[in-house]
């Protein structure tokens, strides 16, 4: 790549809040990112200079007045590395699993380990909802192991990588971002269960050529609204769909629709707004389920 390749596209909160950033990170990730750093009274998203599109940004901005206004700078490729190494922070979930990139120092060594590139990031963990499915994926620990898993919308493969270190006989990654499905098959690799892991570029359709004991979707609502029967008919009887991505407010339009074809909701995690859903394939579907 060149220099400038990369843009960095900073936007200012007034006021600022960890909640109003997220926000803006959860609804941008619409958009071609490849990822973000909040910087108070900044949040700072990074994008490839050819997909960059001011007025995308300034269409999805227009819905919060608390983002007050934002600008494109170019990122030296020296630079971007080391707004990496600054920014990231190794992430421990329940003393059970640690994410840890090269460069941090003193990492606490849990029972599972994942080692990633944050330069090539589309998902590091630190998020909530990635948090809250980690948290989930341990109390089913006995639902995971031996058994074949999904991670649809799997960004960097942080939960694919932690079903097949938690003993997943296979794992299939999916992602529609062929830089995001790059990044997965490099991590896993990396962390050595590429072997255990199949990592491919697409859509939820990809998922009709096999059926799944654990499927896992940390995706938006209306994606995961749309794909929610396509997800139902790769789900195996007895197995378990974990959901997130969304927030608390969202959670009855998504149970109904998941309940209406004959899933049985198991958990709900919540944390800071954001949530987490475990559904459980039990139920024979209702007639005209939706």
């Amino acid at each position: 790549m060149n220099s400038f390749d990369y843009l960095e596209i900073r936007i200012k909160l007034d006021p600022f809040t960890e909640e109003g950033a997220e926000i803006l990170m959860a609804e941008l990730s619409e958009l071609p990112f490849d990822s973000f750093v909040t910087e108070e009274p900044f949040l700072k998203g990074y994008v490839q200079t050819e997909l960059y599109r001011a007025s995308d940004v300034k269409v999805v901005l227009s819905g919060y007045p608390f983002a007050t206004g934002f600008e494109a700078i170019p990122v030296q490729g020296q630079n971007w590395n080391k707004a990496w190494e600054d920014s990231f922070q190794p992430i421990v979930v329940d003393g059970m699993v640690t994410i840890k990139a090269p460069f941090n120092k003193d990492v606490p060594h849990t029972r599972f380990n994942i080692w990633i590139d944050p330069q090539m990031a589309f998902g590091t963990g630190s998020h909530h909802t990635t948090y809250m499915m980690m948290q989930r994926m341990l109390a089913l620990e006995a639902s995971i192991k031996g058994k074949s898993v999904v991670d649809m919308g799997c960004g960097t493969a942080i939960l694919g990588i932690l079903a097949a270190k938690m003993g997943a006989r296979k794992v299939f990654a999916v992602d529609i971002d062929a830089v995001a499905a790059q990044s997965a098959w490099g991590n896993a690799r990396w962390n050595r269960v590429g072997t255990r892991m199949e990592v491919a570029c697409g859509d939820a359709s990809l998922l009709q050529m096999g059926t799944y004991d654990v499927l896992l979707a940390n995706i938006h609502r209306n994606i995961i609204l749309e794909d929610l029967p396509t997800y139902k008919r790769s789900l195996r009887r007895g197995g378990h769909l974990l959901l997130s991505g969304f927030y608390e407010n969202d959670v009855p339009s998504i149970a109904t629709a998941a309940e209406g074809l004959g899933l049985s909701l198991q958990a709900h995690l919540q944390r800071e707004g954001w949530t987490c859903l475990d559904f459980c394939d039990t139920q024979t579907p209702r007639s005209g389920g939706h």
